[in-house]
């Protein structure tokens, strides 16, 4: 990072402008040194101060700039003092910048800083502060533009965004505090439409995703974070409650045609956004009709995904002109290479359908009970095929995957279904509230183990398991402590089914060395990133943790990557916001004959890498009020033999408009001059 002029970050003040050479940590770790792997940032100014790395920007102008872009582009003026006063801070501060300034606008600048105070929302409040900065450590420049000696200042070019802590946390950049605001206002239509312009799969992000937003809710810093995936859910729940039609149109059909490898949440959202701008997809899918969404429909079980409910969403996609070609397995039906000829563009998104090895002793030898993996396991549940499960069923590893099998085992018939993990429960990657889902259906769970054999009869039936103790050591690149063996400690768990549920991997076969696209050693596809550290690249990270911005450009004219293909297996939601980027760099592509990232792709993973929310900052609040969380259906019958019945009940309209009523509604502002 280069060196840092001057900071009001955080509260923080450092002045090198006269020289000396401290540094600021947020500037030195999360700001790259240029915006788009090729501008310079030259300043910084956003909603918690002012970070100038160019001495020679205006500052003053920077100011005026802000506060212009604030009041015209992103003040709802639903509160006075917000209407009013960023009005007054545009006018005063445009009037300096013209050279017919007083000093005594310095004091109004200040006095409506605090009115400012009083707004509804945190937008107009938090965008006092660069600019209430800029007055203090800046007074002889204003000085200077109202005595007419303001001289000539370096240009720059300014970018700006508006976000939210937990709208940058979604990996799906969806605008909550909005859709959150509409529901409280029981707007459900305006609340799904917002929704739906960067989540295609409502009634399954509102039912599946991990919601990592609420890790950055400002709520928690008053009492406890909004309910937000369930909000999600209420908006989508109440259109087909209420038999409403979806009212989104297509524009004019576009002569391109896009092939789409794979009908999981990536490929279906990249078609849906495509479609919405006129051009005709085409999914290539491997399962049979019945079962579109890929890892959505045979690997989350229907107690937490009502199959009807993803049909759905599939449904909708498919009237905006998305076909779906079922039973089709891409490199045995149809090569990628007369895809590429069918296609003006492809879009490579098969998803994470293969379970890795576990490593034991005797697991290729093909002993009856011992299953391929957790994902075959649910997909052969799901699709009504023999699972080749017994009685007494254990599951190995600690993710959500394996938490899914666990309890899917126990509405298969399983007596008994054991969790294996080598870690404590604390260090589990399942959700939380998936873990205490299985513990209260009734799943025993043994940790600090860690498998080494299986043991058969003569039959070659599993009959058990030899494992040995662990204990935890030092963290790991995890952050999260080693297990290690314990000597002496093996001991034997006895089952006559085990599944491997330690991860996953996309199956990548159908790309052959003809297309030129490389696979990475995790077993991802290569795709070409910009490094905003000042470099290009190929790959699927920086191992120094510079931002990158991803462009899912393949080495291969034409085709694009996205989904578990491109990030590796991780969630619904990664997977949507990462094919909406694709989406739109493929429609450059069509249009322009250019893929490229624009300064709006920049921007949201310079803020992504920064961080918007603090969880250290005091959030006042008068009364705080408990988080509603959605009914559930309790006790261990749920799990009975075929009850795959839905567990989760969502809100009532009535408790989800006093939850969307907690919401602070936390936007922010940011500006980057370059």
């Amino acid at each position: 990072m280069s060196q840092v002029a001057f900071s009001s970050w955080g509260r923080q003040v450092t002045d090198n402008r006269q020289g000396g050479d401290a540094e600021v940590e947020v500037a030195k770790k999360k700001l790259p040194v240029t915006f788009d792997g090729a501008k310079q940032i030259s300043a910084f100014m956003g909603w918690d101060g002012l970070i100038l790395f160019d001495s020679n920007v205006d500052v003053v102008a920077m100011a005026a700039e802000y506060a212009k872009r604030v009041q015209e582009d992103y003040c709802c003026a639903k509160c006075s003092p917000g209407k009013k006063g960023t009005r007054v801070m545009q006018d005063t501060l445009a009037r300096i910048v013209a050279g017919d300034g007083e000093e005594a606008d310095l004091d109004t600048i200040e006095n409506v800083g605090e009115l400012l105070q009083n707004c509804k929302c945190t937008l107009c409040q938090t965008s006092a502060i660069p600019i209430l900065d800029t007055v203090k450590h800046f007074r002889n420049e204003y000085l200077a533009y109202i005595n007419g000696n303001s001289g000539q200042k370096k240009a720059v070019d300014y970018k700006v965004k508006m976000t939210a802590p937990c709208q940058d946390k979604c990996p799906s950049h969806i605008d909550i505090p909005a859709y959150i605001e509409a529901i409280k206002n029981r707007r459900y239509d305006e609340s799904l439409s917002v929704i739906r312009e960067s989540m295609p799969l409502p009634a399954v992000c509102g039912r599946v995703c991990p919601h990592p937003c609420e890790t950055a809710c400002r709520r928690a810093n008053v009492d406890e974070p909004i309910n937000i995936m369930v909000l999600k859910r209420t908006a989508s729940d109440y259109e087909w409650k209420h038999n409403h039609q979806p009212p989104m149109q297509p524009k004019a059909k576009q002569k391109e045609t896009i092939g789409i490898v794979g009908a999981g949440p990536a490929g279906l959202a990249a078609a849906y956004y495509l479609a919405l701008e006129g051009y005709h997809c085409t999914i290539y899918e491997a399962l049979p009709e019945g079962f579109g969404g890929g890892m959505i429909a045979v690997g989350i079980p229907a107690y937490r995904m009502p199959r009807h409910l993803l049909q759905r969403d599939i449904d909708i996609i498919c009237e905006m002109g998305v076909d779906i070609v079922y039973d089709t397995k891409v490199g045995v039906d149809i090569s990628l290479m007369e895809l590429k000829q069918k296609h003006d563009a492809v879009l490579l998104a098969p998803g994470a359908h293969k379970s890795k090895p576990m490593g034991v002793e005797g697991e290729d030898k093909g002993y009856k009970g011992f299953l391929a993996g957790g994902i075959e396991f649910l997909r052969d549940a799901y699709m009504g095929r023999p699972t080749g499960m017994g009685k007494k069923v254990c599951v190995v590893g600690g993710g959500n995957t394996a938490i899914d099998c666990v309890r899917v085992a126990l509405r298969e018939g399983a007596e008994e279904s054991v969790l294996l993990y080598r870690r404590t429960r604390k260090e589990m990657p399942a959700d939380v509230w998936e873990i205490d889902g299985a513990d209260e259906e009734g799943v025993k769970f043994e940790f600090l183990v860690l498998p080494k054999k299986i043991i058969v009869d003569e039959n070659e039936q599993v009959t058990g398991v030899e494992c040995v103790r662990m204990e935890l050591g030092e963290p790991d690149d995890s952050g999260r402590r080693r297990p290690q063996p314990v000597a002496g400690s093996e001991f034997i768990v006895e089952c006559d089914t085990l599944i491997p549920a330690i991860g996953q991997d996309p199956e990548l076969s159908f790309i052959t060395e003809e297309t030129g696209i490389q696979i990475t050693r995790w077993n991802t596809v290569v795709t070409k990133y910009v490094d905003l550290q000042n470099a290009a690249g190929r790959g699927l990270n920086d191992v120094m943790g510079n931002p990158l911005s991803r462009t899912l450009i393949t080495d291969m004219d034409g085709v694009f990557a996205s989904g578990d293909a491109e990030i590796g297996p991780l969630t619904v939601v990664a997977c949507v916001g990462n094919a909406h980027r694709a989406a739109k760099v493929i429609q450059r592509y069509l249009v322009e004959g250019q893929a490229y990232l624009t300064d709006e792709d920049f921007h949201e993973d310079i803020l992504s890498h920064l961080g918007v929310y603090d969880k250290n900052e005091q959030v006042s609040w008068l009364d705080a009020i408990g988080r509603f969380n959605q009914k559930e259906v309790h006790g261990k019958e749920r799990a009975s033999k075929g009850n795959y019945n839905e567990v989760e009940l969502g809100f009532s309209d009535s408790d989800a408009v006093i939850e969307a009523e907690r919401c602070l509604r936390c936007y922010r502002v940011s500006m980057i001059a370059v």
